[in-house]
């Protein structure tokens, strides 16, 4: 077993496009981790609209040569916005850096064409900051048959380990991740065979909807605490008209928050459409935890992470449809002394990690793919 530890700093730009998530971490790729520092760095209003319309041109893969030198041209920008946020973190933190996992921002995701887009290039990124980087974590994956999401299973599979130990938690314990769009983990066991006990899969929208419905209709970007949302009344006609239309018939896709849109709720008042948006989303979710609990004979608790936990409205909403599974909980992995906010980025310090070592990051029952698959390309361009 490897026991060299390894620094890295993981960033993640989710499809929010508001900003970028920074941790450092200290890990030997395998079962040792240790957190550093976070830190979110925000976009600009205009950098942050300029992302929102570029993803919105870019409907199919004739689109990204269509749009190919304004993509490469925010992708310098996005990329020079990256490199100085290693700098910073490099100033304040004495020892060396070892390796960066930059994600990038993700603007077309198809793997039934085998196409994932994401804005950042390594190799300006390394020339620019002097360290090794790994990116393009998703295509190795989409060439094995994989649907190139969700990545962050693997790195759930340590922090289950952890929360395990120090907070005698048995396992199966879950993670439900709410993004833009949301994923669902489950870890079976600890006992580190991971092809066996790790299951992951998309269940759905997260934040995409919601945040879409109030950037279009006001001025804000988000529904904070869903305060929007709770002074609100549901629809139920149109909730249940949305429910009926749109129906998940299986898990094993990744999804894009192009699979969705807010039309359904389109002539509700600003407040009622949030609601039901809301309430929309959130069933959704329960849907995905109860396909996740397909064995109700064990009692399983799900960690929620990501921006979506901080939505009141949308965390109870899930808990009331959920009412009828009655071997779970939920819970915010806050509570469990993990930042919630930073799992992603975390994952991609890790992620680079491994991919460093040449170890796999995705695996049939996460992604789909056909074997165990190491992903993310490492330049050094310095």
């Amino acid at each position: 077993m490897n026991n060299k530890l390894y620094t890295a700093i993981g960033l993640m730009s989710g499809t929010s496009m508001d900003g970028v998530d920074a941790s450092l971490i200290r890990s030997n790729g395998i079962d040792k981790f240790t957190k550093i520092l976070n830190e979110y760095h925000e976009y600009d209003n205009s950098l942050h609209q300029r992302l929102i319309d570029l993803r919105n041109l870019i409907l199919n893969f004739e689109d990204l040569e269509k749009y190919s030198s304004k993509i490469n041209e925010i992708e310098r920008e996005i990329t020079i916005f990256h490199g100085k946020i290693i700098n910073q973190i490099s100033l304040k933190y004495d020892d060396k850096i070892d390796l960066i996992g930059f994600h990038g921002q993700t603007i077309y995701h198809n793997p039934g064409k085998k196409i994932t887009k994401q804005l950042g290039d390594g190799k300006l990124l390394s020339q620019l900051i002097k360290k090794k980087v790994i990116f393009d974590f998703r295509q190795e994956d989409i060439k094995n048959n994989g649907q190139g999401a969700p990545l962050t299973p693997i790195f759930h599979n340590l922090v289950s380990k952890y929360i395990n130990k120090q907070n005698q938690i048995q396992f199966p314990i879950g993670f439900i991740n709410i993004g833009g769009i949301s994923n669902i983990t489950k870890v079976l066991r600890g006992n580190g065979k991971i092809e066996e006990n790790l299951e992951a899969f998309d269940s759905g929208p997260g934040n995409c909807l919601i945040d879409e419905w109030i950037r279009v209709n006001s001025k804000k970007k988000f529904d904070k605490d869903g305060l929007i949302a709770q002074s609100g009344k549901i629809d139920q006609l149109i909730l249940n008209q949305a429910i009926d239309n749109f129906e998940i018939q299986s898990y094993d896709k990744s999804l894009d928050i192009k699979n969705f849109d807010t039309s359904f709720a389109r002539g509700l008042s600003f407040e009622v459409g949030c609601a039901t948006i809301t309430s929309f989303t959130a069933y959704l979710i329960a849907k995905g935890i109860e396909y996740s609990n397909k064995d109700k004979s064990k009692n399983i608790k799900y960690l929620i992470c990501g921006g979506g936990r901080k939505n009141n409205f949308l965390i109870n909403c899930i808990k009331d449809y959920s009412s009828n599974q009655t071997n779970i909980s939920l819970d915010i992995i806050d509570n469990y002394k993990y930042d919630g906010d930073y799992i992603e980025s975390q994952a991609f310090g890790y992620l680079a990690i491994r991919s460093f070592l040449n170890l796999p990051i995705s695996f049939p029952k996460t992604t789909g793919c056909d074997k165990p698959t190491v992903g993310g390309k490492i330049v050094e361009n310095f």
